[in-house]
């Protein structure tokens, strides 16, 4: 456990970033052009993103190992993350001529596994277990008492979060006007805890927000406690910030230092991916997305403001494309799901696809048991619309065709399934 009374002096990040410095790219801090108009506001992405690791993880990563003495590093290191940061751990020890063990959750996506085996080469060996990062913690932390190896913690670490910390230093060296607000992605909270640790000693006007994914809002529920919580449950899609419980150390800062934290939804979080990729051509993973996708939530205290949101990663893997495309328009209520009863007669689906569906719907799934045939008894069906008002005149259609169904867009396990 960390020492939760450690706060982060503004000297120990300076001198992180000159540990450091040799080994970062110079990430641009860029005004982007459609999130200012659309939120009439003066918007900077900070694109940490653009690092080695594709991820600002190599920061806290690098400055914890090379701190490290010969014999420390010779005895190895260890370090349980869903991806980014065993990337950094990964490209820290083939530099610094460490071996690296590294636990990473069986859920993790291939491309960020394969990332931390190009970073890391000889030098890191992967062990997948565990559903979530904190399973995979657990494993890590086994692994280091028996084997007398160097915990790399991801967050809750006083050499980690300086590393984090020289972030902030780069985005106010680059600033040219004052930063009224900072949006920063939160997941164990090293990065808020770094970041918002420099701003509160050089721009203390900065009003700072963390930015959960609604499912995995450990911090916030934690803020609202008094004390660390760990969650029960969590949705795992925006890996990069899916933690159970935050850290010792970063709950205390954090809790000091965030002005407040906001939450937002997982399909939130999908739509902005595509709007950057579509408007921007930017690349960005779920938890990249975090605190561009919580621009909507202060969008009326926001307005003719300066604002910069940190782009945290982009290692997302080509292949969730579809389910970041699925789950975006059911969040903005551009495709539902039902379970369609057909009349026990011939024609059913004819007259379904004929009085029901609009001129601009779409029937993009039909499924039904072997056992019935299309026209006969129950299907599911997936229909896409143009805009989210076309979703009551489907209903009031249905309705009146005395069409038997069954909504599955508010029963998401059943979603999952299909």
């Amino acid at each position: 456990m960390g020492d939760s009374s450690y706060r982060p002096l503004l000297s120990d990040i300076q001198r992180a970033k000159q540990r450091i410095g040799g080994i970062l790219v110079p990430t641009p801090l860029a005004k982007n052009f459609p999130l200012c108009e659309r939120f009439k506001a003066e918007i900077w992405l900070k694109r940490d993103d653009l690092q080695h690791v594709r991820s600002y993880k190599i920061r806290g990563a690098y400055n914890k190992i090379a701190s490290l003495s010969r014999e420390e590093l010779e005895r190895g290191v260890v370090c349980a993350s869903a991806g980014n940061h065993a990337q950094g751990v990964a490209f820290a020890s083939f530099n610094l001529k460490a071996h690296a063990v590294i636990f990473m959750p069986k859920p993790t996506p291939q491309q960020k596994i394969n990332q931390v085996k190009m970073f890391g080469r000889d030098s890191a060996e992967i062990i997948l277990t565990g559903d979530t990062y904190d399973d995979a913690c657990r494993e890590a932390m086994e692994y280091c008492r028996e084997k007398g190896a160097c915990f790399i913690h991801p967050f809750d670490d006083p050499l980690v979060i300086e590393g984090q910390g020289t972030l902030a230093l780069d985005i106010l060296n680059d600033a040219t006007h004052p930063i009224e607000y900072l949006l920063l992605p939160i997941g164990g909270g090293g990065l808020a805890s770094g970041v918002s640790s420099v701003f509160k000693a050089i721009s203390p006007e900065t009003k700072i927000i963390g930015v959960e994914a609604s499912g995995a809002p450990s911090m916030k529920k934690s803020f609202e406690a008094g004390s660390r919580v760990t969650l029960d449950e969590m949705d795992t899609f925006a890996d990069g910030i899916a933690v159970r419980t935050p850290g010792e150390i970063t709950f205390e800062i954090c809790r000091e230092n965030l002005d407040r934290i906001v939450t937002v939804p997982e399909g939130k979080i999908c739509t902005t991916i595509l709007q950057l990729y579509n408007e921007s051509a930017i690349v960005v993973e779920p938890a990249g997305a975090a605190s561009v996708a919580a621009l909507s939530l202060i969008a009326d205290e926001i307005k003719g403001r300066s604002v910069v949101c940190v782009v945290s990663g982009s290692n997302n893997d080509i292949t969730r494309m579809e389910e970041i495309k699925e789950r975006s328009m059911l969040y903005e209520g551009l495709k539902h799901y039902f379970i369609v009863r057909f009349p026990q007669r011939a024609g059913a689906l004819r007259e379904f696809l004929e009085y029901v569906l609009g001129p601009d719907d779409d029937i993009t799934l039909f499924q039904y048991t072997k056992k019935n045939t299309m026209e006969k008894g129950p299907a599911i069906v997936g229909i896409e619309i143009k805009s989210p008002d076309d979703y009551t005149p489907l209903i009031r259609r249905m309705d009146e065709q005395k069409i038997i169904y069954e909504y599955l867009n508010d029963k998401p396990d059943l979603l999952r399934l299909i």
